[in-house]
């Protein structure tokens, strides 16, 4: 009982309520910062014309700086060299936080089969949504987006123990050119 003669615990609907409330509002304003480093970066500026209108899924407006955003687009080749300014990115941005792995070379390291090469962003940081393509269409960008949109209305964040993989079984296997031979 509290002093107002009231049993607070039968008010625990208003933070269920609450979360969903917010669930929403973060689902229609996703301040992206878009981490672009190679050929993908057309197709991402290609989505984001007024053709595929991103706007209306309240992700219109990009911004420059990793603690202004809340969703991470890595878009094209990451190099080792380039790896460590991902993660300091990463790290920079606030929670709640999300990654979108924009196109095969940020999924699996694509083609490029050296050492140069990362093998999928998500061996420095966790993904949560995955876009492959060579690069990836419009509509399946905005089709990643809806489905970001809808973990982000969860409240789904990824999870990975340490010394596993949230990797997708069919991007465990290399994607080398022989593949398709």
């Amino acid at each position: 009982m509290s002093s107002f003669g009231a049993d607070l615990s039968s008010l625990n609907w208003m933070a269920t309520r609450l979360d969903a409330a917010l669930g929403w509002a973060r689902k229609f304003s996703i301040f992206q910062y878009p981490f672009v480093t190679a050929c993908c970066g057309m197709e991402y500026m290609a989505t984001a014309t007024s053709h595929y209108d991103m706007d209306r899924f309240g992700a219109g407006f990009p911004r420059f700086s990793p603690r202004q955003a809340d969703v991470l687009f890595v878009v094209g080749t990451v190099s080792h060299k380039i790896a460590p300014v991902l993660k300091r990115v990463y790290d920079q941005m606030t929670e709640p936080k999300w990654v979108v792995a924009f196109g095969v070379c940020t999924c699996t390291g694509g083609f490029y089969d050296n050492y140069a090469t990362v093998r999928g962003i998500d061996t420095i940081i966790p993904v949560d949504i995955y876009i492959p393509g060579c690069p990836p269409r419009p509509e399946n960008v905005l089709d990643g987006l809806i489905k970001l949109q809808e973990k982000i209305a969860q409240g789904a964040r990824v999870t990975v123990p340490q010394g596993s993989s949230a990797r997708p079984a069919d991007f465990e296997t290399p994607h080398t050119p022989e593949t398709h031979l």
